[in-house]
């Protein structure tokens, strides 16, 4: 159990360090040795856990899917705004996400596929819209995988924006700005009215996820030595 807690705590170390490079560097000019004297580890401890360069990028990308999951809502036009939301906010203060969207709009970025994140993410919002949709949520003519499209691209935009002119720090004024006037094409009035779009969502969002997960880790343990 002991060296499993080591594993995970140098593969958490080594994948940290690499997005701090990442973020800096860009995927094309970053080197396994700065990986490495940022992480303070040694070769064999990394290729244990990653085999390439490509391979700890992958990991970066891939770590902004998953670290925090927003609760399920009523509302599933909500629950999408939330998404998006949360992330604004964790592009803010998370190195990794950081790191992750830099290797994403990273054009430079030779033998890296960046495709995976902007798929993923239009995955995650096509069948949110399509529920929204049988509950009525949407505007007739909406089609919820061009609905998903937009949305991601316009973060992707936005994000864009918002880091060259002040790295991040109207990127939640910016997203809000752009869900009131993307969401208007899609969805129900009734719905938009009772939306919650403001600047300050995306860090109540990621208290409550948190705290949520904070509660399942606690009761697995607690499963676990019952």
């Amino acid at each position: 159990m002991a060296e499993q807690v080591r594993a995970i705590r140098t593969r958490r170390t080594i994948l940290t360090a690499a997005a701090r490079i990442f973020e800096v560097h860009g995927y094309q000019a970053a080197t396994i040795a700065q990986i490495l004297k940022e992480a303070g580890t040694t070769k064999g401890a990394l290729y244990f856990h990653f085999v390439s360069k490509e391979d700890l990028a992958q990991a970066v990308l891939a770590e902004q899917d998953h670290s925090i999951q927003v609760p399920h809502r009523v509302s599933k036009v909500q629950e999408i705004v939330d998404i998006v939301m949360l992330h604004a906010h964790r592009l803010q203060t998370d190195p990794i996400v950081r790191a992750a969207v830099r290797l994403t709009m990273d054009q430079q970025s030779e033998g890296l596929d960046r495709s995976g994140p902007f798929l993923r993410w239009v995955e995650v919002g096509v069948p949110l819209l399509e529920e929204a949709q049988a509950r009525g949520e949407l505007l007739p003519h909406a089609v919820p995988a061009e609905t998903a499209a937009v949305i991601v691209g316009s973060f992707a935009g936005i994000q864009s924006m918002s880091q060259a002119i002040c790295e991040y720090r109207d990127l939640v004024t910016r997203v809000s700005a752009m869900l009131r006037h993307v969401l208007p094409s899609a969805v129900a009035p009734s719905i938009l009215a009772s939306l919650d779009l403001a600047e300050t969502r995306g860090a109540r969002v990621y208290e409550e996820a948190l705290q949520a997960s904070l509660a399942q880790q606690a009761q697995e343990a607690l499963d676990t030595v019952g």
